[in-house]
């Protein structure tokens, strides 16, 4: 089987902490690396200071294959992601002249020090961008940097996905229990154990009748022994008499 790919994410921003603003991005990375066969490991949220992205981005990028940072890349004093990347990796942080034409031409006589801002990146950096992408993010090492706001993030993923590495896709079935979390833990760890290679997840709920209820997912990146895996728990749940 091909080798793990891992991942991990970076989210930067107090508004994200504090709760002003709700995180779009991490669902939606999460789901985009499992179905291009990356797996997602870790997630960490930090606020907008230097040293806490400093020691986060360089704990995260020595565990894992890549590391994607959302936040931080805009024209305010407190979007400091391009020079706190350029810290982690010991390099400097210029204008890229590129970006600085491009923004001549966008702006005009609005082009200020603020605007400028978006065009720093570290040095050795490559570019995110296409041509609906004013402010780009950059790409240096195993380090992903985006932006936070969900479509700009979003079209960016799209531009390095298909220069990213992948594995072996995870496969997942899935079946409603019609039982209590509480009265299949038991059988549904005998057939964890039973079944190494695949993972079993149980998801409570409540149904449509206000009754409590679990969805079951099996993972695995085997064929055979997801549906051995799944087979033995569709058994388990025919089996299984309980009152709800």
């Amino acid at each position: 089987m091909s080798e793990i790919v891992t991942a991990g994410i970076l989210v930067i921003g107090d508004e994200i902490l504090s709760g002003r603003t709700k995180d779009k991005n991490i669902g939606f990375i999460a789901e985009y690396l499992t179905n291009i066969g990356i797996d997602l490991k870790e997630v960490r949220v930090v606020p907008d200071e230097e040293q806490e992205i400093v020691d986060a981005l360089n704990a995260l990028r020595k565990r894992f294959d890549y590391v994607f940072t959302t936040g931080g890349i805009g024209p305010t004093h407190d979007d400091i992601t391009a020079d706190s990347v350029a810290k982690a990796f010991g390099v400097g942080i210029n204008y890229h002249p590129d970006v600085v034409e491009r923004f001549k031409k966008r702006f005009g006589a609005d082009l200020n020090e603020a605007r400028l801002r978006m065009a720093r990146v570290p040095d050795g950096a490559a570019l995110v961008e296409s041509a609906t992408i004013m402010a780009p993010g950059f790409w240096i090492g195993n380090v992903i940097t985006m932006a936070g706001v969900p479509s700009i993030m979003q079209a960016m993923m799209d531009i390095v996905a298909p220069k990213l590495r992948s594995g072996p896709r995870m496969l997942s079935e899935s079946v409603k229990a019609n039982a209590r979390e509480g009265d299949i833990g038991t059988p549904l760890r005998e057939i964890q154990e039973a079944h190494p290679d695949t993972v079993i997840g149980s998801y409570p709920f409540l149904d449509e009748e206000k009754k409590p209820n679990t969805n079951l997912v099996v993972r695995s990146r085997d064929p055979e022994k997801l549906r051995a895996a799944m087979d033995a728990v569709q058994a388990m749940l025919a089996t299984l008499k309980v009152a709800r």
